[in-house]
C-alpha cells in the first residue's frame, strides 16, 4: 500500500486491480476522489460488471405513498423482507413538494412528475444521473403512463393525455429527445388509470372497458392494432401483466352482474390467439382480495416482478403475488413504516437497481 507504487501504477493497472473489488464496496468508495469515480463509465469496469445470470443487486417491490414524503419503502424479494432503509427522491425533488410523485419505473430507471417544474425527471439513483423531461405541454395531464427502456436505443415514456373533447397518445424518445403525438383507438381509457401498458411483441397491450377487449399500440411505428385474440366468457374485470416481453399473462374475476366470484390467471398461447388457463386463485385468498377491493375494480392494478405477478389495490397496503414457477399465492407484508392511520393512495412499483441504465 505505498503510496509511491499506487502513484506510478499505470491506470489501465489501477482500473483491473479496483474491477476485482465486488461492486457493492466499490459504490462506497467512489467518492474518493474523480478518477474513482470515473471508472464506473470506463468500458472495461463495464464489461466486468455488465449484467449476469447472478445480478450484483436485489430487486424490490417499491411502494410510493402520499405519507411517505419524498422517500419509498423497499421490500426485498430475494429476502421476503421490508429494508431498514428508505429509497430517496432525487435531491431536487426533496424540498416540500406535494405534487410531485413517482409514476413509473424500468430497467433500474425510475420517472418522477414534477408540476411546478413542469417536467418528468428520469434518473438512474445507483449512478446519480438524472435528465429533465419538459412536459409537452402547459399545464399538462396525462394517465395510464409507462416507461419502456431498450437495451439499444435508449428509453421511451408513453402516455395518454386529453385537450378538451379530444384524447391522443404521447411519446418521448430519449434517442431523439423530443415528443411525438399519435391519434387514439377508441375506446382505450380504461376505468383503471393505474394500470400500466404492458410490453409484449414489440407494443404495449392495454385492456378496453367493458366490452372488454385488448389493443396495442406499436412503439415503432405509432399505430393501434386489435390482436386476433379473444377474452374468456363471464369477466367481470381484466388486468395484464407481461413476463418482460416474452409471455403475456391475464388476470381476471368471473362472475356475473359485475360481481366477482373467483379469480383466474391465463397465459397467452404460442400462437397468439387463445389464452390458456393457468391457475385459480384459492377460496379463502381471494375472498381476502375481494373483501379489500370491495369489487371497485377500478382500484386494482397488475404488474410484473421476478417472477411474480403482482395483484395490487390502489386502497390497500398489502400486495397479493402469484409465483409462476412454483403456482403459490402469497401476501406480502403490510410496511412497519406505514402509520396506524393510513390513507389509500398505494402505488407499487418493481425495481431492479442496474447501474449501466443510461437516462
Amino acid at each position: 500500500m505505498d503510496p509511491r507504487i499506487w502513484s506510478r501504477l499505470p491506470d489501465h493497472l489501477l482500473e483491473h486491480v479496483l474491477s476485482f473489488l465486488p461492486l457493492k464496496t466499490f459504490l462506497t468508495l467512489r467518492s474518493t476522489c474523480k478518477h474513482f469515480n470515473s471508472l464506473l463509465f470506463s468500458p472495461y469496469f463495464i464489461s466486468r460488471h455488465s449484467p449476469s445470470p447472478s445480478p450484483p443487486f436485489s430487486s424490490f417491490v417499491l411502494l410510493s405513498h402520499p405519507q411517505f414524503h419524498h422517500r419509498c419503502p423497499l421490500f426485498n424479494t430475494a429476502v421476503n423482507s421490508w429494508c431498514n432503509m428508505l429509497l430517496p427522491f432525487p435531491p431536487m425533488l426533496s424540498c416540500p413538494s406535494p405534487s410531485s410523485q413517482l409514476v413509473a419505473s424500468s430497467a433500474g430507471l425510475l420517472c418522477f412528475s414534477a408540476p411546478r417544474s413542469s417536467c418528468f425527471i428520469i434518473c438512474n439513483l445507483l449512478s446519480s444521473s438524472l435528465r429533465r423531461v419538459k412536459f409537452p405541454t402547459c399545464p399538462f395531464n396525462y394517465e395510464l403512463i409507462s416507461l419502456v427502456v431498450s437495451a439499444t436505443n435508449g428509453y421511451k415514456l408513453f402516455m395518454l393525455s386529453s385537450t378538451g373533447s379530444s384524447n391522443h397518445a404521447l411519446v418521448y424518445d430519449s434517442t431523439a429527445d423530443s415528443w411525438q403525438q399519435f391519434g387514439v383507438l377508441n375506446p382505450i381509457l380504461n376505468e383503471n388509470y393505474h394500470q400500466k401498458g404492458v410490453l409484449y411483441d414489440g407494443g404495449l397491450f392495454f385492456t378496453t372497458p367493458e366490452p372488454f377487449h385488448i389493443v396495442s399500440f406499436r412503439l415503432e411505428t405509432g399505430k393501434w392494432e386489435t390482436p386476433p385474440v379473444g377474452l374468456p366468457d363471464g369477466l367481470t374485470f381484466v388486468r395484464l401483466a407481461g413476463d418482460e416481453d416474452r409471455n403475456l399473462y391475464l388476470v381476471g374475476g368471473v362472475g356475473f352482474s359485475g360481481i366477482s366470484r373467483s379469480i383466474k390467471v391465463w397465459e397467452l398461447g404460442k400462437d397468439g390467439e387463445n389464452w390458456i388457463e393457468v391457475e385459480t386463485m384459492p377460496e379463502m385468498v381471494c375472498r381476502k382480495f375481494l373483501s379489500v377491493c370491495y369489487h371497485n375494480y377500478e382500484h386494482v392494478y397488475c404488474f410484473w416482478h421476478q417472477g411474480l405477478i403482482c395483484v395490487c389495490c390502489y386502497t390497500w397496503p398489502e400486495i397479493l403475488y402469484y409465483k409462476v414457477s412454483r403456482r403459490t399465492w402469497h401476501w406480502l407484508p403490510k410496511c412497519p413504516s406505514l402509520p396506524e392511520k393510513w390513507s389509500c393512495g398505494f402505488r407499487w412499483f418493481s425495481f431492479t437497481p442496474e447501474l449501466h441504465a443510461y437516462v
